[in-house]
């Protein structure tokens, strides 16, 4: 399922050690920050390819990848853009930490044409407890969907897994801290 063009260039652009506080809170001398790999056109094209091999071993049928904003929305993008060439295809959906405050004031976007119970992959780039995702998968399954597991590009090895499996979320990584820093 993975793409060594795309391992490089994510140890290129986008890993980096140093102090970093990490969403979780915690403290890491570490850091995968995907975006700069992700949003290059090479880097979208492959870890739109990428994900969507990971997306497809997942069990559920999905209709519709969903991108925690803001980290998850370029891969959302890069799945659905891909899947189009490779039916069937999946719609990109995102999902808002909160409310919009203006506008429509939706917190998940690009989901009004699915229907109740729609099957959804949520997409993440990098995990470390899966506390962000969690929340995400919550807020699908208030909207009414079903969602029927998680796919990230590095799991960093700290937790997110285990929380996964706890809520009963397959969950499939591209790549995990060991790619980065060898055990």
């Amino acid at each position: 399922m993975s793409d060594d063009r795309l391992l490089e260039m994510l140890r290129q652009r986008s890993f980096r050690r140093g102090t970093f506080t990490l969403a979780s809170g915690r403290e890491s001398d570490f850091f995968i920050d995907c975006k700069p790999t992700v949003l290059s056109a090479e880097g979208h094209v492959h870890v739109g390819r990428a994900l969507l091999g990971a997306i497809r071993a997942l069990p559920g049928a999905p209709v519709a990848v969903a991108g925690v904003v803001l980290g998850g929305c370029s891969l959302a993008s890069a799945v659905a853009m891909t899947s189009q060439g490779e039916p069937p295809p999946l719609d990109a959906v995102y999902v808002r930490k909160q409310t919009k405050d203006h506008g429509s004031r939706n917190r998940i976007e690009g989901a009004a044409h699915l229907g109740e119970g729609a099957p959804l992959v949520v997409v993440e780039d990098t995990v470390t407890t899966g506390g962000s995702t969690l929340r995400a998968v919550e807020e699908l399954r208030r909207a009414g969907f079903r969602v029927t597991g998680v796919a990230a590009v590095v799991d960093r090895l700290e937790g997110a897994a285990e929380a996964f499996e706890e809520a009963k979320l397959p969950f499939r990584p591209l790549y995990t801290r060991t790619d980065f820093i060898p055990a």
